[in-house]
């Protein structure tokens, strides 16, 4: 029979065969190191979705800025499915691992509850409690720093999760500036060759004749069409209005800025049909009149149109009103013969 040690002498003895070691395990794995545990990809921060006027400007045109746009929303949308399910399997094994941390924590404080009870069993039972108390010991650190990993992968992956919707949010943003841009230009060019095409092609002779003044009085009926109504076209505006040489930007002009009351009405000075009706560029709201062998009227900066496309119109016939585009109220007016821009001032008769 093995003879027993005072426990002052155990007591000693203990602590110094739990101090070497420690001392001796330090350096062999570092807690939560354990065989078969799966390496995590950490997750970093993207960079900011490029702002929209550096990606146009990197992209040969929208089309191709449009198609990396809507790459990088998709790469998005693959990331966040990824992290997703990676967060939801992560649940579980934050769920298995807190367990088991909690079976080791148990089986450790059972066995340092057990004091100096071993020592009545010798010293070689001593010491296999004092390793049997480490290995434990060992194993919840292992245990608890398993647990701990996998608690901050989870709290990557969710601001991983965050900032893949600012990134959404910020991406979709700029689509839908891009996309307003891109219609924006198509709706331009659309009006560039409506506008074009109104001076492209124009009725024959035409039987419409001149109203003038708008009192009531009978017009009189002038043979040859338009080209025959030179000084005698009926003014567009009724009442008094101050009339000024104009052009507009983009053309040689000459035109005529007549001002008047904002929302006067504006009529055909001659009968013919309407070519166009559509805000364009410095003009404004505009509608043009085709009357015939190629003669035009040219009818800006209105506040609203009252004729469409296709519309038959008579002389004195409303075509819309007075509009104010930032220079105060009035009506900008041109005549073309063709493509070329006459004055209209001596076909008024001013």
């Amino acid at each position: 029979m093995s003879r027993l040690l005072s426990p002052r002498t155990a007591l000693a003895v203990v602590v110094a065969f739990a101090a070497a070691a420690l001392s001796a395990g330090d350096g062999n794995a570092a807690p939560g190191a354990r065989a078969g545990e799966p390496d995590f990809v950490p997750v970093s921060p993207a960079a900011p979705p490029p702002p929209l006027l550096a990606m146009q400007s990197s992209q040969p045109s929208p089309a191709l800025a449009l198609a990396a746009l809507d790459r990088r929303i998709a790469d998005l949308d693959a990331e966040e499915e990824v992290s997703k399910r990676e967060l939801t399997e992560l649940g579980g094994k934050i769920a298995g691992a807190h367990a088991r941390s909690l079976a080791r924590g148990r089986a450790f404080y059972r066995l340092t509850r057990a004091g100096m009870l071993p020592v009545g069993g010798g010293f070689n039972e001593l010491v296999s409690h004092a390793l049997r108390v480490e290995r434990a010991r060992r194993t919840l650190a292992a245990e608890l720093a398993s647990e701990k990993k996998l608690r901050e992968r989870g709290v990557l992956l969710s601001h991983a999760l965050e900032r893949i919707a600012r990134d959404r949010v910020a991406l979709a943003s700029q689509r839908t500036e891009m996309d307003a841009a891109r219609l924006a230009v198509e709706d331009e060019a659309r009006r560039q060759q409506a506008f074009d095409r109104a001076f492209e092609t124009s009725s024959g002779s035409t039987e419409y004749v001149a109203v003038y003044g708008g009192n009531g009085a009978a017009p009189a009926a002038l043979p040859g069409g338009f080209a025959s109504s030179k000084g005698r076209l009926l003014f567009p505006l009724a009442g008094r209005s101050e009339v000024r040489p104009a052009k507009r930007e983009g053309t040689d002009g000459p035109g005529l800025e007549i001002k008047s009351a904002l929302g006067a009405p504006v009529r055909a000075v001659f009968g013919g049909r309407v070519a166009f009706a559509d805000r364009y560029g410095p003009y404004g709201r505009l509608v043009i009149v085709d009357h015939g062998d190629h003669y035009y009227t040219v009818s800006g900066n209105l506040a609203a149109m009252d004729v469409r496309v296709g519309d038959e119109v008579s002389a004195g016939e409303r075509l819309g009103t007075v509009g104010d585009e930032g220079r105060g109220p009035m009506l900008y007016f041109e005549i073309r013969h063709a493509t070329q821009t006459v004055s209209p001032a001596a076909w008024l008769g001013l």
